[in-house]
């Protein structure tokens, strides 16, 4: 079925494969970040669920290693919320350049005076990166400073870039973490805004055979819907291919609006995803709130007491997300 719909509307290959698309507000904001790579320090790049950063990412550490000015190293552990200081150091020295029989020392004053060491030889500024660091634990966030400082004491360069959802911008803005937010570099890539019709066009355009118009296979009516009720390339790409395979079903061509508006989910911008797109799911609610996950799933489904629901609001419109 589904490549049967690939090739109904001429489709060369998924459109979460399409190349990056870059706005300008994206290219100054990456570029702002680079910048801050070489002078050190902690950097912090935030945005919501689906706007792009992993990609972004990606595209900033090949630029790094092409120039090969900066030494990338990277922390792979997939459960951040159990990473500490002592996995990023496994980080650094698994990407550092060091000889064959080289053993990470397991004693914390003999791996730091090695690390020093090595930085002292490679006389390169190193960027650390850490994805999904929305989830590191708060000791963890302060762990970063006193690593950077370990370089520092070396006369090296370390640039640890923790990205995540702008939970972890609030984090770093919270009083009791002044000793690292006041520190970090934050930065936030934001939305297509303007060029989400732009943004659809191309995808169509990327993804598809040469010569098909991207009107002949979603008309322009229904791309101006998807960009009025999405924000993110991620929400744009899943529900166009859902429109697709709808399309294909009911044998539209081009899709149209009522296709489009047959699989858009209806509660696509209630209180619920909106806080999840912005790393605020029911976990971290309970803790934010200090609630009870039956209070928290009333709250987000409008069936909490009033006076509750207002104490409820007052402390998410402190995040300032909603």
């Amino acid at each position: 079925m589904y490549g049967e719909m690939m090739q109904y509307y001429g489709l060369s290959k998924d459109l979460d494969k399409a190349d990056y698309f870059e706005t300008e507000l994206y290219k100054k904001t990456l570029f702002s970040l680079e910048t801050a790579i070489h002078s050190g320090g902690i950097i912090a790049l935030t945005g919501i669920v689906g706007i792009g950063k992993t990609v972004a990412l990606r595209r900033m550490q090949q630029s790094l290693k092409e120039t090969n000015q900066v030494i990338v190293s990277k922390a792979l552990a997939t459960d951040k919320r159990r990473v500490n200081v002592n996995t990023l150091y496994m980080a650094l020295f698994s990407d550092l350049p060091t000889s064959k029989d080289f053993k990470i020392p397991t004693q914390p004053e003999k791996r730091e005076r090695k690390l020093q060491e090595l930085i002292r030889k490679i006389n390169k500024p190193i960027a650390l990166f850490i994805d999904e660091a929305h989830d590191l634990h708060w000791r963890t966030l302060i762990d970063l400073k006193h690593l950077v400082e370990t370089v520092e004491d070396a006369k090296g360069t370390l640039a640890i870039v923790v990205v995540g959802h702008p939970k972890l911008g609030n984090e770093l803005r919270k009083p009791a973490m002044e000793e690292i937010g006041a520190r970090a570099k934050v930065f936030n890539l934001d939305g297509l805004g303007q060029q989400k019709q732009h943004y659809i066009e191309w995808v169509l355009d990327k993804c598809s055979n040469t010569k098909i118009n991207p009107h002949d296979i979603v008309a322009k009516e229904a791309i101006d819907l998807l960009a009025e009720r999405l924000i993110t390339p991620l929400q744009i790409t899943h529900y166009l291919s859902l429109a697709l395979v709808k399309g294909h079903t009911t044998g539209t061509k081009p899709v149209d609006r009522e296709v489009i508006e047959s699989v858009l989910s209806p509660d696509l911008d209630t209180l619920e995803p909106r806080l999840a797109r912005q790393g605020y799911g029911l976990a971290v609610l309970c803790e934010h709130l200090n609630a009870r996950r039956s209070d928290v799933k009333a709250y987000l489904r409008g069936q909490l007491a009033a006076g509750k629901t207002d104490e409820f609001n007052k402390e998410i419109h402190k995040l300032g997300i909603v």
